[in-house]
């Protein structure tokens, strides 16, 4: 049951729909709006234009509208946004995910089965992912990982609070529909690594991170949808916009197991340097992959040993 009721003499779907588009100058926008006020699926909406509307929808149509006019993103007027198989909540306590996020999770799910083939039947691959935010990485992992006879065991971990919180609520709607895949989750609060159990040193088969990359004098130039929403601590890292980048390196030579993957996006224009830096730490044929724009954007390689 959506949240539609033929109502005499109440706005239609389609009026109110292109009261939306003409106000943000975005069909596209607009359906989004509309279908969730509405609690049903963009595709629906065609069949249903000249349904009528409760009141009560109309006007969570125009706060949405209202709130999108102010600059804040799409994704978190709606509050859930699509990441791969997964709804996944978002809002200002974490960034955003993207489609580029998207592919690192294709090449770490293939890093993931290159390891589950080492361990064989009745190993348990151990994986985290690093500065979880919403959670959207380590739950795509833990949603889409099938080799058979092999288990997985994902961390996700996190410094903020609020990122965390964030996160757990995405884990309990994945617990609601599929707890095989949420009992795969820890969720864990810290700082990178510090966050994992001291005996997962050295075990680890698999890192996979989105950290902060944009460097301080970056985030000034930033659109303003992104620097004045999504939170500054998951988009900046320093001065250079290495910092992040340069500690999960460092620190993961040291947790991963011997030939253990590590996958972490970046900015393209870091390929070079965070290449050259793999390689000065010993890592195996380290490479920079390509997302569906063809930017550089993901590290992958292996730890030494393996």
């Amino acid at each position: 049951m959506t949240k539609v009721d033929a109502l005499v003499g109440a706005q239609s779907v389609r009026t109110l729909l292109a009261s939306a588009t003409r106000s943000l100058g975005s069909a596209a926008e607009a359906r989004w709006v509309v279908a969730h006020a509405a609690d049903m699926s963009v595709s629906d909406l065609g069949a249903r234009l000249d349904l009528a509307v409760a009141p009560a929808v109309s006007e969570a149509a125009h706060a949405m509208v209202d709130r999108r006019l102010a600059g804040e993103p799409l994704q978190y007027v709606l509050g859930t946004w699509a990441f791969r198989t997964l709804e996944v909540r978002v809002d200002r306590r974490a960034l955003i995910p993207r489609p580029e996020t998207e592919q690192v999770v294709e090449a770490t799910l293939e890093e993931l089965y290159t390891q589950a083939s080492r361990g064989g039947a009745g190993s348990t691959v151990v994986a985290v992912d690093l500065g979880t935010g919403s959670g959207a990485i380590a739950l795509s992992l833990a949603s889409e990982f099938a080799f058979s006879g092999v288990g997985l065991e994902v961390w996700a971990t996190d410094v903020s609070a609020a990122a965390m919180d964030l996160c757990n609520q995405n884990l309990a709607e994945l617990s609601s529909h599929n707890p095989v895949a949420a009992g795969r989750l820890h969720v864990s609060q810290g700082s990178w690594f510090d966050a994992l159990p001291a005996d997962l040193v050295g075990r680890l088969q698999l890192v996979v991170s989105n950290p902060p990359y944009v460097s301080e004098a970056e985030w000034g130039a930033l659109e303003p949808v992104v620097r004045d929403h999504e939170p500054v601590s998951a988009l900046v890292a320093g001065p250079t916009g290495l910092e992040a980048i340069e500690m999960v390196l460092v620190e993961a030579t040291r947790w991963l197991a011997p030939g253990g993957s590590l996958v972490v996006e970046l900015a393209p224009g870091q390929a070079r340097r965070v290449m050259e830096r793999a390689s000065a730490l010993g890592y195996a044929r380290p490479e920079v992959r390509a997302d569906l724009s063809r930017r550089q954007r993901m590290l992958v390689t292996r730890s030494p040993g393996g």
